[in-house]
């Protein structure tokens, strides 16, 4: 992650596998080149060709790893998964690159996931004491180890004894010298979809990995489905005790690309409908609504179009700065988000102008922007945000700044607007961004979605983290943060 973006949420992991293609890998590698806003660390492939498994594993961008010549040769197989990382659990050492393998007595296994296991470290601990020898710090290594040790005689249910164990939240493609397998986790919370390429069934954390193969969107996998693919077909079971859905919502306000169908629906026109009711609860007297590009341009397009403003593009995104521009120094450091977006003059000047994110973790680039804004001659300036005040750490595959960090954690919404020095500042409520994705409001006895990261409740146990100041208080955090 460049230093340029330190102040923003991290995206989590990305996952892709395809069964019965002849050109698995080099399918699987655009793939994982379309979920690239997922992770952007490091990424792996695993194929298996009829009779060996095949890996490679890489730090940086796929464009820059995985098309260098011979590398698509080395993978040579009609199976394959992949996974492109960020590392929300464990370090960025090479050895805690996904998909793992490991040979079992019954033939080899890989497994990528996307989420974060959140008793994974007291597994650890458990299947430690019992003999078992770690090669990574990352959490799936644990389903390994569980796969290993478990007492059933069929793959598939040593598999099921293994995911059943674990909680959190897990969206996982895993490759037998059989079968693929995909499966959620009972809660559903991280996505992952089913796809299909002239017959041969694929598996991808959103659809737009589908869309740059030309492969058919055929359905989502259901929250706590396993699905088992084999020369035979598909066959889908539910192993878990049913519980209700609680997909990330976040997904629809940051994390997913704007083209992915999630959860059946489309994101973009979802960013869209959250502008038109932030700029329903929150108008603002201006002349012009501006993004804080790339990611608040669908909110910003539905606010202009909720409020009956003209859509501009106040500020330029300069997209060629990746994370070895050039050495971060203290003084590139001060002009860091100039490095990344340029004030358009002409536009914002004598102009007040409703600026429109997607969400404010730190605070810091906000504030710079606003100071950019006002120094491009703007007659005053509006933060208008696509989502509640981020107060709370996320524990289910998103890399967030510990609570004590979150500016909406440890300041009412005033005290942030003096902060950012903004002239006034607004964001969409819970039961509005509820409204955007198709409620009425949030159910706040059950809530549809996972909204940890806003209100403070998390939908499972956490297991690992249960004596971490993270926890501690939230619901209280949420009655009394502004």
């Amino acid at each position: 992650m460049s230093f340029l973006d330190d102040d923003k949420l991290r995206e989590e992991c990305g996952v892709f596998g395809i069964f019965n293609n002849e050109d698995a890998a080099a399918l699987t590698t655009l793939g994982l080149h379309a979920l690239q806003h997922r992770g952007q660390e490091g990424a792996g492939i695993v194929t298996f060709d009829g009779s060996q498994f095949h890996a490679e594993r890489h730090f940086g961008l796929i464009g820059d790893t995985f098309t260098k010549p011979n590398v698509i040769k080395r993978l040579p197989g009609s199976r394959s998964i992949g996974h492109t990382r960020y590392s929300t659990a464990g370090g960025d050492a090479l050895r805690n690159i996904q998909p793992f393998f490991a040979e079992f007595s019954g033939g080899g296994f890989a497994v990528a996931h996307n989420g974060n296991i959140t008793n994974a470290m007291t597994l650890r601990g458990e299947l430690q004491r019992e003999g078992a020898i770690f090669q990574s710090t990352s959490d799936t290594e644990v389903i390994l180890h569980l796969l290993a040790m478990g007492k059933k005689t069929m793959f598939v249910d040593r598999l099921t004894e293994a995911l059943t164990r674990l909680q959190g939240a897990f969206s996982i493609v895993g490759l037998t010298n059989k079968k693929m397998i995909g499966c959620r986790d009972p809660l559903g919370i991280r996505p992952l979809v089913l796809g299909d390429l002239d017959g041969s069934y694929i598996l991808a954390s959103e659809s737009c990995a589908l869309d740059i193969i030309g492969a058919r969107y055929v359905r989502d996998i259901e929250p706590g489905e396993l699905v088992i693919i084999t020369e035979k077909g598909l066959t889908s079971s539910h192993p878990f005790e049913k519980s209700a859905s609680k997909f990330c919502i976040f997904e629809y306000v940051y994390f997913a690309r704007p083209d992915s169908m999630v959860e059946n629906r489309n994101v973009y026109e979802t960013r869209k409908q959250i502008g038109i009711e932030l700029a329903r609860e929150q108008p603002a007297e201006a002349d012009l609504v501006v993004p804080v590009p790339d990611s608040g341009n669908p909110a910003a397009i539905g606010y202009a179009q909720g409020a009956g403003l003209p859509f501009e593009l106040g500020i330029i995104r300069n997209h060629y700065v990746g994370r070895t521009f050039i050495q971060p120094t203290d003084s590139i450091r001060h002009m860091g988000v100039k490095l990344k977006h340029n004030a358009n003059r002409q536009t914002l000047e004598g102009k007040h102008v409703v600026l429109v994110d997607d969400s404010i973790v730190r605070g810091t680039t906000s504030q710079k922007i606003v100071q950019m804004v006002r120094d491009a001659g703007a007659a005053s300036v509006h933060l208008r945000v696509a989502s509640p005040p981020t107060r709370a750490s996320c524990f289910y595959g998103v890399d967030t700044p510990e609570t004590h960090k979150l500016l909406a954690s440890r300041m009412t919404v005033e005290e942030m607007r003096e902060f950012i020095r903004v002239d006034s500042l607004a964001f969409i409520s819970l039961d509005g961004l509820y409204r955007a994705v198709g409620h009425a409001k949030r159910d706040n006895e059950n809530p549809q979605f996972c909204d940890a990261c806003f209100s403070g409740e998390y939908p499972t146990a956490l297991t690992d983290h249960d004596d971490r100041d993270n926890i501690s208080n939230l619901s209280l955090l949420a009655e009394t943060k502004g």
